[in-house]
C-alpha cells in the first residue's frame, strides 16, 4: 500500500514521537509497503515549546521519505498540505495525536484529504486529554477527530478516554518497544564514559523533564533516611520542559544534603547517547503525577532494565508488579518504597527470565498487525 504518516520526524527533535514514527515508518517499509512521512516545517510556535531548540543535528534516518512540509499555525499552508497529500492519493493515512494545539492545522487538512475519497484514515491517540489544560482544548480536539475513521492507543486509559467522545471504532495495542538506540553497554563501560563511580547503585530519571513526570517526587523520595542509608544515587538525564522547575527542584537537592547523589545530565539527550543512561543504572524509576503511556518504558524494555513506576494510566498495564519492578503509589513515600524493595536481596529472583518474556509482547510486527486490522475494520 501507499501510507502516509503525518507527524513529527527529523530533523525536529520531537522526543519518543520522532523516533516512533521514523521507526515505523522503517517497519512499513520492511513489510513492502511505499511509505511518506508528513513532518512539520513550523511544529510549535516558540511560546508552546519549552527546549532548547526543536531541531535535531543527528544525521537523518536512512531509507525514509520524509516530507516537511506542514506549518502548524498557517492556514493558507494547511490548504496547500492538505491538497498535496489528497493528491498524492496514500492508501492509509496515520496520523498522530498528542496535543490539542494541533486540532486545526490536522483537521482541517485530514477533511481536505478525506476529498479523495480513497484514502483511510487511521488516528494513533497518545493523549486525548493534554497533561496541561489550556483555553480551546476541548474545541480544537472535537475539530479533529470529526474527519478520522479509526482509533488505536496504546494506553487502555485512553481508549476509555476515546471511547467517551466518539463512537467511531477504537482499539488498543501497547506501545512497540524502542529498540532503535543501540546495544546496551556494561555498567563499567557506561559509568567510565560519565564519570560516575561502577561500584555505586544508580537509578535513572529519564526524559524530558515535565511537572507531572514527578521528579520533584523522586527527589523528595531521596531524601528518605532509608535511601540515604542505602547509599542509592540518581541519575536525572533529560532537558527541562518546566523551567519554571528547576529553582524548586534545585532547592529540595540543596535542602536535603543531596547534591552528592544526584547527579544532573539536564541538556537534550541525543539518541546515540541513550544506551550511556541506562547503562550505568541499576533501574529506571518513572515517578510520574498522572500519565496515559510512556515511551520511557519501553526504552527500559529495549536495555532489560527492571522499572519502579506509580499507579497512574498505562504504566501498571506495562510493568507487573513483582516481575520486571514495582508499582508504587503516586506519592514521596511509597515512591521510597518501591526503591527500597526493589534494591532489598533476591526482591526480584526471575527478573531477567521475567523481563525477556514481558518484552516479547510488545513487538513492532504485533502493534502493526492490530493497526493494520484497526484501520480497515470494516473490509473483509
Amino acid at each position: 500500500m501507499k501510507i502516509a504518516i503525518i507527524g513529527s520526524a527529523h530533523p525536529l527533535r520531537g522526543g519518543g514521537i520522532a523516533t516512533f514514527n521514523e521507526r515505523l515508518a522503517a517497519v512499513l517499509q520492511k513489510q513492502g509497503h511505499e511509505v511518506v512521512i508528513y513532518s512539520f516545517s513550523l511544529q510549535y510556535p516558540s511560546f508552546l515549546f519549552p527546549g532548547k531548540s526543536q531541531f535535531t543535528d543527528e544525521p537523518a534516518p536512512e531509507g525514509l521519505t520524509i516530507k516537511s512540509i506542514i506549518n502548524s499555525v498557517n492556514p493558507l499552508n494547511w490548504l496547500v498540505a492538505g491538497n498535496k497529500i489528497r493528491n498524492a492519493r496514500p492508501d492509509l493515512i496515520i496520523v498522530r495525536f498528542w496535543i490539542p494545539f494541533m486540532g486545526p492545522c490536522l483537521g482541517t487538512i485530514l477533511r481536505i484529504v478525506r476529498g479523495n475519497k480513497h484514502t483511510r484514515i487511521l488516528c494513533i491517540v497518545d493523549n486525548l486529554i493534554p497533561h496541561e489544560a489550556r483555553p480551546g482544548d476541548k474545541q480544537f480536539t472535537s475539530y479533529f477527530l470529526k474527519p478520522v475513521q479509526a482509533f488505536l492507543t496504546m494506553s487502555k486509559t485512553v481508549l476509555q478516554d476515546v471511547k467517551a467522545v466518539t463512537d467511531k471504532p477504537a482499539f488498543y495495542s501497547p506501545h512497540p518497544v524502542y529498540d532503535t538506540y543501540g546495544a546496551a553497554l556494561s555498567k563499567e563501560e557506561a559509568c567510565k564514559r560519565l564519570n560516575l563511580d561502577p561500584e555505586k547503585k544508580y537509578m535513572l530519571f529519564f526524559g524530558f523533564i515535565r511537572d507531572y513526570k514527578g521528579l520533584d517526587w523522586l527527589l523528595e523520595a531521596m531524601a528518605d533516611e532509608r535511601i540515604k542509608k542505602a547509599g542509592i544515587h540518581l541519575l536525572v538525564a533529560g532537558e527541562y520542559y518546566d523551567k519554571g522547575a528547576i529553582a524548586a527542584n534545585n532547592k529540595i537537592i540543596e535542602d536535603n544534603g543531596l547534591t552528592d547523589v544526584v547527579h544532573l545530565f539536564t541538556d537534550f539527550i541525543p539518541n546515540n547517547e541513550v544506551a550511556l543512561y541506562f547503562g550505568a543504572a541499576d533501574v529506571a524509576v518513572q515517578p510520574y503525577k498522572h500519565a496515559t503511556v510512556s515511551g520511557i518504558t519501553q526504552v527500559a524494555y529495549h536495555f532489560e532494565k527492571p522499572m519502579v513506576v506509580t499507579n497512574v494510566g498505562g504504566l501498571p498495564e506495562v510493568v507487573p508488579d513483582g516481575k520486571v519492578g514495582f508499582v508504587t503509589e503516586p506519592n514521596p513515600k511509597s515512591i521510597a518504597d518501591g526503591i527500597i524493595r526493589f534494591y532489598e536481596p533476591g526482591s526480584l529472583p526471575a527478573l531477567r527470565e521475567n523481563l525477556l518474556t514481558e518484552k516479547k509482547k510488545y513487538s513492532w510486527e504485533t502493534f502493526i498487525d492490530v493497526l493494520m486490522k484497526s484501520a480497515f475494520f470494516d473490509k473483509k
